[in-house]
């Protein structure tokens, strides 16, 4: 049913609103809109530029359907803007903050714990300025000195304001799999005071092997029982020494642990090669982690099927396996692949109807990593539908006329529980 939704949105005059109450009060009696004055600076507070609160507010939505009929929800929303008016003596990196003080007009330059941040002066008055706090400033060690510094034509004022350290934020991650020993590399930003990195689920911790701010590579440790696990980031947020422990949003996943199809350079499980163009199988062409990975090859309006069986033992039903995952490197070109299998709706074949979930939209040239569910739900891929003995795995590209011949990559294929 189409529904024509229509919601309230949050105000965003914070910012303007600052500007406003900030000039308000200035005569403009020169080219920078009030008067700087010549005494020495002073700092009275520091406040942050907004806030939330955990209340809810109420929030009507009104949906109206084809036939015109009304229907209110009333929903509460637990993130809230709230005044900007916070005060605070403490500060994360990259965050807006305003310096209330007086004498602050003709300032030349900011500092936190030593380091020069940058400012606009269209953001200032005598009495206020608006300021971000650099990524480079030092939150542990001696140069944690704790100190805001404002200079100006007439002096400095120095304030007591700690800058904290971000919680650890992870943007890209080089694999979502790993197994004894592997390694993975981390960017984002928050790193450099990272003291240790576990595993929900495990007592056991992988080795830092390198750490930067924005980037951080880790190995992972023998032994461990987990199938799909998050990270543990302990690190150090303050001049202090405290510490605390972030998780990460992504999941990442133990190969050693899973039932694989391809890793660590070889078919795995008794499965090989069931492609129907040539050449195909493991190739040294190209690979994720390693040294190989799997060639498929679709000729130009070829309507291949390239993939992988396993006769014998094959891969019985086990509903404990929740998902197929799997890296891909595309070609010259953008493709849609339909995932098939023996015992997959539509089969081991040429399917020109798959379901949504069957079809894997591949970009050229790049390693792209998939997950999907097997389970038997709405949208997800039933992967015994047929049945329970599993011996086929594959992906059909409907070829066209006009498209190149093209050639794509597979590796660290895998069912996980």
């Amino acid at each position: 049913m189409k529904k024509m939704i229509l919601q309230s949105k949050n105000l965003t005059w914070i910012l303007s609103a600052l500007i406003v109450l900030g000039f308000a009060s200035c005569r403009k009696d020169n080219s920078l809109g009030y008067t700087a004055g010549s005494g020495a600076p002073i700092i009275t507070s520091v406040h942050t530029l907004s806030k939330t609160d955990t209340s809810k507010t109420p929030r009507v939505i009104t949906a109206i359907d084809n036939s015109g009929n009304i229907t209110l929800d009333t929903l509460g929303y637990p993130i809230n803007p709230a005044a900007f008016d916070s005060v605070t003596t403490n500060g994360i990196k990259q965050d807006y903050y305003v310096i209330y003080g007086k004498n602050l007009g003709s300032t030349t330059q900011i500092t936190f714990n030593g380091v020069v941040a940058y400012f606009n002066r269209a953001l200032i008055t005598d009495n206020s300025l608006i300021v971000s706090i650099p990524t480079t400033v030092p939150t542990v060690g001696s140069g944690a000195t704790n100190k805001l510094v404002v200079t100006t034509l007439h002096g400095s004022a120095t304030y007591s304001f700690v800058t904290l350290t971000p919680v650890p934020t992870i943007t890209a991650v080089s694999d979502y799999d790993f197994w004894a020993g592997s390694q993975i590399t981390l960017t984002g930003f928050g790193f450099a005071t990272v003291s240790s990195v576990g595993l929900v689920g495990s007592t056991a911790t992988c080795t830092i092997i390198s750490q930067t701010d924005d980037q951080l590579t880790v190995q992972f440790p023998t032994g461990l029982t987990v199938n799909r696990t998050n990270l543990l980031l302990t690190y150090v947020y303050n001049s202090a020494g405290s510490t605390k422990t972030a998780t990460s949003t992504q999941e990442f996943n133990d190969l050693d642990n899973a039932y694989t199809i391809f890793y660590k350079n070889t078919f795995q499980n008794a499965w090989g090669d069931n492609s129907w163009s040539a050449p195909s199988g493991v190739s040294t062409n190209a690979s994720h982690s390693g040294t190989a990975s799997l060639e498929a090859t679709y000729p130009s309006n070829g309507w291949k099927i390239e993939g992988w069986a396993n006769w014998y033992p094959s891969f019985t039903y086990d509903p404990s396996y929740k998902y197929l995952t799997f890296w891909v490197k595309g070609g010259t070109q953008a493709q849609t692949l339909t995932l098939v299998g023996d015992q997959v709706a539509g089969g081991y074949g040429q399917n020109t109807s798959p379901a949504a979930i069957q079809q894997i939209n591949v970009p050229p040239g790049v390693w792209t990593f998939y997950k999907i569910p097997l389970g038997t739900g709405n949208g997800q891929l039933n992967f015994w539908a047929n049945g329970t003995t599993a011996k086929q795995l594959g992906f059909f590209l409907k070829g066209q006329g006009s498209d190149p011949d093209e050639t794509m990559y597979f590796d660290e294929v895998a069912f996980l529980k």
